[in-house]
């Protein structure tokens, strides 16, 4: 992925964990300053920019993945293809290109816009909030994942209606169908009407 001057001020070459900053907003999604990702996580929750991404095959199936066990925050339920926060000053599409990677192994194909989506979703495993305004995109997976084990568990291609039976039967992130149903008209321009979704 390339560099841009708001990765490059988050890399970490002497291999200490970083402090990873989140950028706050308000309502209309102006950014009024920043705050630490576990900080802006933290009951209430402070609003901050995030976003979403959906990628579908050419079958119109969507990829999603099962977060990674070791994460701190919703590990091990199913949640849409990449999900994360824009470092500050990082475009939202950039930051989504950079995640899918990063966690994926893949580049998205025909990556777009399709709206933003303000949600307050407590995470009752964890005690975390997530008080986001996110920046949803949609867009085709044409490689095969090769998943990060640190962020991704396991990652699966589903119909609309496999979807339905998988997330009466596992857990599911906090937010997953709140930015699945803003997105949805989205979805169904890129996939079609076949598709169901």
């Amino acid at each position: 992925m390339p560099t841009t001057p708001a990765t490059a001020a988050h890399s970490s070459s002497n291999g200490t964990a970083e402090v990873i900053m989140l950028e706050l907003v308000d309502e209309d999604g102006t950014t009024i300053g920043t705050a630490e990702k576990l900080a802006a996580h933290q009951p209430p929750g402070r609003l901050h920019r995030a976003f979403s991404v959906f990628l579908f095959d050419e079958q119109g199936r969507l990829l999603l993945q099962r977060r990674a066990l070791g994460k701190y925050h919703s590990p091990g339920v199913w949640s849409n293809t990449c999900c994360g926060h824009p470092y500050p000053g990082e475009a939202p599409f950039a930051a989504a290109a950079r995640r899918t990677h990063e966690e994926l192994g893949i580049s998205p194909s025909l990556l777009a816009e399709a709206g933003t989506v303000r949600y307050n979703h407590p995470d009752p495993a964890s005690g975390l909030v997530e008080q986001e305004f996110n920046h949803l995109f949609v867009g085709m997976a044409q490689e095969r994942p090769a998943p990060d084990p640190e962020e991704v568990g396991e990652t699966a291609f589903v119909t609309a209606e496999e979807l339905a039976e998988r997330h009466a039967r596992s857990p599911f992130s906090a937010w997953f169908m709140t930015v699945l149903d803003a997105a949805r008209p989205a979805i169904r321009e890129l996939t079609g009407p076949s598709a169901g979704w």
